[in-house]
């Protein structure tokens, strides 16, 4: 029996960890000798944040929670390498399976190197170049400790291949992002907003900001939002509120009545909202890529991405972080000169199937 431990943490993990263990479930019934240990570190630790999704996205609730969320990036990292040693000693496995770039991917892949316990890493390979975000810290620790790499794109394989690591570690694979957003694409649901402000299908845009260059300094996200709201055309502004991001705008006092600041959404209410806006605004990275496949217009407020694919490709632009940047390409907008832009290559609904084909004839 090939044992997998799988790595859940924050968020964006959850989506893409979702369709692996749908796809394990599935060898186990066709016969796979093949089981799995799903471990949540309890990164995120609100349940606006986390509990929904194990339920929104039909998948088991996690065999443990190491609760090792909250304190500093230090704290926290240390808190889940202490608590994730104690888990993998008590409950050896064959293959550590991390997922994404948060610091659960991270500190999970050191401790099972430590262990001699192989790791794979999917969504591996991926790079913004730029070292003062945490999550690129936690993509090249990881990857420089990564035995198996899955990954979403050629620019990804590039980046791999210049870091040294040899072809026969490298599987092309996908995006197991985006089967989820496939999946789950009929089963997207209405979230209370839409009836009690009105909305109509392209007459509002999305906004999410969490990114500390763009939410910690108080003038610089009055300054953003300020443009966003001057220049949208008067359409109405859905923005659910990062955590972090709501306790900056409180002190900020942002008020206007077009903005509409509302609680986190499950994932199945936002898509929702995503899939019939005018436009998406966003410093996320995640969103880009299902704004892509979902042909919507997207502004990311950054000035780099690790997923180049959804510029070149997609229908995401790079406006910056300059709030003088927003006009412009809400004129664009307006106009009806927004790209198209297409779905990149196997970013089809089956990664997740891959990989577990390919896990299950791997020696680990």
């Amino acid at each position: 029996m090939k044992k997998i431990t799988l790595i859940t943490g924050a968020r964006p993990n959850f989506m893409k960890i979702a369709p692996i263990i749908h796809a394990i479930q599935a060898a186990q019934a066709a016969g796979a000798d093949l089981s799995f240990r799903l471990v949540h570190t309890g990164q995120h630790y609100d349940e606006k944040m986390s509990g929904s999704f194990f339920e929104q996205l039909q998948i088991p609730a996690p065999q443990v929670n190491l609760e090792a969320g909250g304190g500093s990036q230090a704290e926290q990292t240390a808190n889940i390498m202490v608590r994730f040693e104690q888990e993998l000693l008590a409950n050896p496995s064959d293959l550590v399976l991390v997922v994404g770039d948060v610091t659960s991917t991270m500190a999970c892949a050191i401790v099972a190197q430590k262990l001699q316990t192989k790791v794979a890493h999917v969504e591996a390979g991926i790079r913004s170049n730029d070292w003062t975000m945490p999550e690129e810290i936690n993509r090249l620790v990881t990857d420089a400790i990564t035995n198996y790499f899955f990954t979403t794109s050629e620019i990804a394989n590039e980046n791999l291949r210049a870091n040294g690591v040899k072809e026969a570690q490298i599987f092309y694979v996908g995006n197991t992002m985006i089967d989820t957003l496939l999946k789950n694409h009929p089963r997207f649901c209405k979230p209370e907003i839409w009836e009690e402000i009105g909305l109509k299908e392209k007459e509002y845009i999305v906004m999410t900001l969490h990114r500390p260059a763009n939410v910690d300094e108080e003038h610089k996200l009055k300054e953003l939002l300020d443009e966003i709201i001057a220049h949208s055309n008067g359409l109405p502004l859905v923005f659910p509120v990062h955590p972090r991001t709501a306790k900056i705008l409180g002190n900020l006092g942002v008020n206007h009545p077009r903005l509409h600041l509302i609680e986190p959404l499950g994932y199945l209410e936002f898509n929702y909202l995503v899939e019939r806006a005018k436009a998406v605004v966003t410093d996320s990275g995640g969103i880009t890529e299902e704004t892509t496949v979902m042909g919507v217009p997207c502004m990311t407020l950054r000035d780099n991405t690790e997923r180049p694919e959804t510029v070149t490709e997609g229908t995401n632009e790079l406006i910056g972080t300059n709030p003088k940047a927003i006009a412009p390409a809400m004129e664009r907008l307006f106009a009806g000169h927004w790209k198209v832009g297409s779905i990149p290559a196997k970013w089809d609904g089956h990664t997740a199937e891959r990989i577990i084909d390919i896990l299950t004839t791997l020696h680990v």
